[in-house]
């Protein structure tokens, strides 16, 4: 087992309902990662995809329902993978309680920040994959890039700009034109 960092410590599900107010952690196999505040930018990044998100959902009257972070995420039963994606997609309502999603998401995004790069380009790539996760986008602003994986169809990685238009790959017709988008 590799040494804990500074920024994660040994701990459990009951840890993570211990922290104080405001605080935000994630728990993967027995660790605990400290997330830092998101700063305005990348809470700016978020509130419009979850806007473009939320609206197309309603205006096709679809059964999935996309939630925002902080939102939990449990991606094992045993409640060992405790994550809290920026942008989650669910599309079985079953999967759905008042602690969150038990499961995997169909459709998550990160939005990356200083601190966040490696979970977000690694580890989460890895659980989200590992765990049924149908699509992941992984949206840059400091690379000006979004990549997107598309894990339903096993397909190589998608690269695109934030000025490009991007197709969701779980709906036949929901693009979202990043050049529209105001952060």
């Amino acid at each position: 087992m590799a040494p804990v960092t500074a920024q994660e410590k040994q701990g459990t599900m009951e840890d993570i309902y211990r922290l104080p107010e405001g605080s935000r952690a994630e728990l993967i196999d027995g660790r605990i990662y400290a997330m830092a505040p998101p700063s305005r930018k990348h809470q700016r990044i978020v509130g419009e995809l979850f806007a473009v998100i939320r609206e197309y959902i309603r205006h096709k009257q679809g059964s999935c329902e996309v939630d925002i972070a902080p939102f939990a995420v449990f991606l094992s039963a045993d409640d060992s993978k405790y994550l809290e994606p920026d942008i989650s997609v669910i599309c079985d309502k079953d999967k759905l309680d008042d602690r969150g999603c038990n499961g995997a998401p169909d459709w998550i995004i990160e939005v990356v920040s200083p601190g966040s790069r490696v979970m977000d380009y690694y580890t989460k790539l890895s659980l989200y994959r590992e765990s049924g996760v149908r699509e992941y986008w992984i949206v840059d602003p400091m690379k000006q890039i979004v990549l997107v994986y598309d894990m339903e169809h096993d397909a190589a990685p998608a690269i695109y700009s934030l000025t490009d238009t991007i197709k969701a790959n779980i709906y036949d017709d929901l693009e979202i034109d990043f050049s529209g988008l105001e952060f």
